[in-house]
């Protein structure tokens, strides 16, 4: 299986000839999924799905399985959603999906909470979408969030030393200046490399054999 980051929170996963992609929003620039059979939506916030992606993909394929919990289904209707809760395992092509977690992370009081469901694909690559879920399982590879309005460093760092990833890369930093980047990658490759795990800095285009 072969992981291709893009911009921001997208993830686009390669396996056997078909294409998996995760949460394509707004930060994320144009991009071919050749052989998609699937897109997972973790939460319905614009900086991890648009309808223009949605149609974008769609438009080019056939038979694609759509997995996204209730509130995206709710904010973005006329798409064929399977609606999935924590605990809800799907497939799509050759891809296995294990679906937990259920609330996005608390950005403010005043902000409404939203569904977010993190998904475990292929028993290897874990992404939390915009939470800290631990799968509560061993982890491969761990696509972790780096910055948002809604974390702090200490915060991921703590994830980092509770689900021991053998490997991860980093997620959700589109909104940090390249100096932000190094200073959360910094710490994101503390926390990993001292349990004995390895961490890859992608950046969108770069890729990653799982």
């Amino acid at each position: 299986m072969i992981l291709t980051k893009r911009e921001h929170a997208c993830l686009v996963l390669e396996h056997e000839g078909a294409t998996l992609v995760i949460d394509p929003g707004v930060f994320t620039a144009p991009f071919d999924a050749p052989g998609l059979a699937g897109i997972v939506v973790t939460h319905e916030h614009a900086d991890h799905v648009t309808a223009e992606h949605l149609d974008r993909l769609l438009a080019s394929a056939e038979g694609v399985e759509l997995f996204a919990p209730a509130g995206v289904a709710a904010a973005l209707p006329g798409y064929a959603w399977q609606i999935v809760t924590a605990g809800d395992a799907r497939s799509a092509g050759p891809f296995s999906l294990a679906f937990s977690g259920g609330r996005h992370a608390v950005i403010h009081a005043s902000i409404p909470v939203v569904d977010n469901l993190g998904v475990m694909v292929n028993d290897a690559l874990y992404y939390p979408g915009d939470s800290f879920t631990d799968p509560g399982v061993a982890v491969d590879v761990l696509a972790v969030p780096a910055s948002a309005p809604w974390l702090k460093i200490g915060e991921v760092m703590d994830y980092l030393d509770a689900v021991r990833p053998r490997r991860a890369l980093p997620t959700h930093e589109r909104v940090n200046s390249d100096a932000g980047n190094a200073m959360a990658n910094g710490r994101i490759a503390h926390v990993v490399e001292s349990h004995g795990g390895a961490f890859f800095p992608l950046v969108a285009g770069e890729t990653l054999e799982i």
